[in-house]
């Protein structure tokens, strides 16, 4: 089902988006990524949101926005109410769907790693509960030789038949091969593009399985956009973001996309482990991640082996380079039933308010202006309370109520490793509120606090209670 497209949406599609159907033209005027995060800093610090530059009263607003954003450019980029209503049918008839940082539907995997560095604006086609699955980001070269590519299909098969999600780029080459390989093994992608969405999803080959729930694509650029060397670097950080673990098959040394986003994610996102293929040919470029950090792939070759890789972090021993090994033995993969489901985040209660009541992370919110009784009063207790002494349950407190339906959002969150700021940033709370909770089921017993990868997670033995 497509989301609507909320207030809050459609004003910052008419601040950052081109609008020009069928074309994907930019305009000088339009707010750049960091425009845009200035604005929305500068409107949360006022306790106001984008919706309210479309109301009636507006105009005192957009000169109070002056400090960020010279006033006549935010009307003319505002009073594109024509484009808008023109551009929204297009995408409509093509099942695109649009969501921006305000909404809940916004993939919290985004939200929660890039924070305000994520695009303020994804547009898509598919199922985009896909996105919350995490799974496995293949990327690599684009010219590359066929044992290359058949390597990689073999990937996406395995990865499919472990129930995982491949996340990868959708360029051609390894990209396209990782994908196909985990759609013909009836597995599930996640296909994030810097250029041409529009195009892509109305292809016959795409758009069953995008019908089926098999496929979701998406892009941070305008649907009809074409390709840019500057947009294909800036989306490798939603591919790893999306992702659990990473596999770069080849890489260029010290340039290209790959060479590109697996360095930035080795040196500064670090959000999860960087595996480098270890058979076959050598790379100078694998051999330079490597170095940064990067982890010999252990070539899994049954389901419980790309379980063990998932769960070990990228810091299991790994098994040395192996010129010409295959990735499977010619009998084929061992069938088995995995003991490790994907980690799928369950959304909060509180996220079925509107986006004009609890605006995300990077969008201006009434509420976290001032910190919640929570906050300040977050005792080492259950919210389970045992009868006393005379037989008689004491009352459950507000404070109690809530941190029972916390507790229960923070467990669903942690079963993958998240810092506190990543759960603020998932939850819209402060970072405070969430150190404090977190300590709370840490002293409970119910988290730990590990430190490879770092990060909160369930305690095992909880998720048996």
């Amino acid at each position: 089902m497509m989301p609507s497209l909320s207030p809050n949406t459609q004003a910052i599609l008419l601040l950052t988006a081109p609008l020009i159907a069928g074309k994907g033209a930019s305009s000088p005027e339009l707010l750049t990524p960091g425009e845009y995060k200035r604005l929305a800093r500068h409107l949360r610090e006022i306790q106001r949101q984008p919706a309210d530059l479309l109301s009636p009263d507006a105009n005192d607003l957009i000169h109070a926005c002056q400090p960020v954003i010279e006033a006549p450019r935010l009307q003319r980029l505002l009073g594109r109410g024509f484009l808008l209503s023109q551009v929204i049918e297009h995408w409509q008839a093509r099942a695109i769907w649009v969501v921006s940082r305000a909404d809940a539907e916004y993939p919290r995997r985004l939200k929660a790693r890039l924070r305000e560095d994520a695009p303020a604006v994804i547009y898509g086609c598919g199922d985009m509960t896909l996105l919350e699955t995490g799974g496995l980001a293949v990327v690599g070269s684009r010219h590359v030789d066929d044992p290359l590519i058949d390597y990689t299909l073999a990937v996406g098969r395995l990865v499919a038949q472990a129930g995982r999600t491949i996340v990868s780029g959708g360029a051609r080459g390894i990209d396209q091969s990782a994908m196909r390989g985990a759609l013909e093994a009836g597995g599930k992608v996640s296909g994030v593009l810097a250029d041409s969405l529009e195009k892509t999803a109305m292809k016959r080959e795409h758009r069953n399985r995008l019908i089926d729930g098999q496929l979701v694509l998406i892009s941070p650029y305008d649907p009809s956009a074409g390709f840019n060397v500057g947009n294909a670097m800036q989306r490798n950080k939603l591919i790893y973001a999306l992702a659990d673990a990473s596999l770069v098959v080849s890489s260029d040394l010290n340039k290209g996309g790959t060479w590109a986003g697996a360095t930035e994610q080795l040196d500064k996102l670090k959000f999860v482990p960087v595996y480098v293929r270890s058979t076959g040919t050598s790379s100078a470029g694998l051999d330079a991640l490597r170095a940064k950090g990067a982890v010999l792939w252990p070539n899994p070759h049954d389901i419980d082996g790309l379980q063990t890789v998932f769960n070990s972090g990228g810091s299991s021993p790994a098994q040395p380079p192996q010129p010409g090994l295959a990735l499977f033995p010619e009998s084929g993969t061992t069938e088995a039933t995995s003991t490790t489901q994907p980690a799928t985040e369950a959304p909060p209660a509180f996220e079925a308010q509107s986006a004009e009541s609890r605006p995300s992370v990077g969008e201006p919110s009434h509420e976290s202006a001032a910190p919640t009784p929570e906050a300040t009063t977050a005792p080492s207790r259950s919210p389970e309370l045992s009868p006393d002494a005379a037989g008689q349950t004491p009352p459950v407190t507000p404070s109690d109520a809530l941190f029972a339906a916390v507790r229960e959002v923070i467990t669903q969150l942690l079963h993958v490793p998240m810092k506190d700021a990543e759960v603020a940033a998932a939850l819209d709370i402060t970072t405070a509120q969430a150190k404090a909770w977190l300590q709370r089921l840490v002293d409970q017993g119910v988290i730990e606090k590990q430190k490879k990868p770092a990060g909160y997670i369930v305690k095992q033995s909880s998720l048996f209670e």
